[in-house]
């Protein structure tokens, strides 16, 4: 069971913290060589635009998840004119520390924890999970499904390992049917096979994504009731994109053969899955101010750290890229001063870092502040 309400605080509060302790970064974008100790509180990095600062916050998250949260070409990563890119790091957990490494050569990385190979890179991610929020997390809110559906796949990875694996069988035989309508029609014998494989494969998808939901959606609403504008109020709903009866599942995949086999792809199922977002009566994606997109994709995000911090036992480390320009003044302050009392990790870029001071952050406990500047931080 998930502890709800001052239960929840207080479940929240007895937490361990996951925290970088140091980094060591090599030919990362415009990093070449960065050697860096950072708090296990609050970190403010601050510069002009174009300095470095979100790639320093991006190679914290390679670190953590060995991906980026900018783009999937691993040779974009490396600085130009060199072959290779590594970040390594100390991370501090519960009092124990372990060695992790990411190194990336052109379209290749290798992960290391404690210089030992994982058993995959979904279990090296879940070590020291993390949670960003940056320019491009605006298409959580005003983006298609599959960046919501990626939000509560990250969450059901948290609580439930093996939902990575259920989610790429589904994919499979999702592709196998559609190749098999396309190349000998509807009434092919080997359909009901690889729809057989998309009804199992996608309930234990959908069963997983709603336990996610079930976690997220009063975490999230809580947290947009803290930063959000007064008088308004969030509300979500995990909407399934196929029936939750097997029988039922299996019946409208046979039924949806011809039309399926015409739009070239499957029309239902949990890759069609969403999770909807409404400000009062109105839909969050089509009729909400891009104040409002924004207070949204945080309240998400501070709820998908809250659900991690129940499931997996500690605090995640928290990425905030120059939120001080992505939201006006008031829900500037508002955030920062939810900030804190934030009781994991936090690594914060801003171009004001006087408004970190107004917010009454300068003199939170363990505060440390580095200035980024050509690739250097001092």
């Amino acid at each position: 069971s998930v502890p709800r309400g001052r239960d929840a605080d207080a479940h929240l509060s007895a937490m361990r913290s996951v925290a970088v302790a140091s980094l060591s970064i090599r030919d990362f974008r415009n990093l070449a060589k960065v050697d860096l100790d950072l708090g296990p509180g609050f970190n403010v990095l601050s510069g002009d635009n174009g300095q470095g600062k979100t790639n320093l916050l991006e190679a914290v998250y390679v670190l953590a998840t060995s991906r980026s949260f900018r783009t999937a070409r691993l040779d974009e990563l490396v600085a130009a004119g060199a072959e290779t890119s590594s970040v390594r790091g100390r991370v501090a957990d519960s009092g124990d520390v372990r060695e992790q490494s990411v190194g990336m050569r052109r379209g290749l990385r290798a992960a290391r924890i404690d210089g030992k190979r994982p058993p995959s890179l979904a279990a090296y991610a879940l070590n020291t999970p993390v949670v960003v929020f940056h320019p491009g997390s605006l298409a959580l809110t005003a983006g298609g499904g599959a960046e919501r559906r990626r939000l509560l796949d990250r969450i059901a990875l948290y609580s439930s390992p093996a939902s990575l694996e259920e989610a790429s069988s589904y994919g499979q035989a999702m592709r196998a049917r559609q190749r098999v309508l396309e190349k000998r029609g509807e009434a092919a014998g080997d359909l009901d096979g690889w729809e057989e494989l998309m009804v199992r494969h996608g309930l234990a998808v959908s069963q997983g994504r709603g336990a996610a939901a079930d976690l997220l959606i009063p975490a999230a609403e809580r947290a947009f009731a803290r930063i959000g504008p007064q008088g308004l109020s969030l509300s979500i709903r995990y909407q399934r994109g196929a029936p939750p009866d097997p029988e039922a599942f299996r019946a409208e995949l046979t039924r949806r053969r011809v039309q399926d086999r015409a739009r070239g792809s499957a029309t239902m199922g949990p890759h069609r899955d969403e999770l909807a977002l409404s400000l009062g009566a109105l839909g969050v994606r089509a009729m909400a101010s891009q104040g409002q997109h924004r207070a949204v994709v945080l309240a998400l995000e501070l709820g998908e750290i809250d659900v991690i911090t129940v499931t997996r036992g500690v605090r995640p480390v928290l990425l905030l890229d120059d939120v001080s320009s992505e939201l006006d003044r008031a829900r500037t302050a508002s955030l920062l001063g939810a900030l804190r009392e934030e009781r994991g990790q936090v690594l914060l870029t801003t171009t004001r870092p006087e408004l970190i001071d107004a917010a009454g952050l300068s003199g939170v406990e363990g505060r440390m502040s580095f200035r980024v500047v050509r690739g250097e931080v001092w």
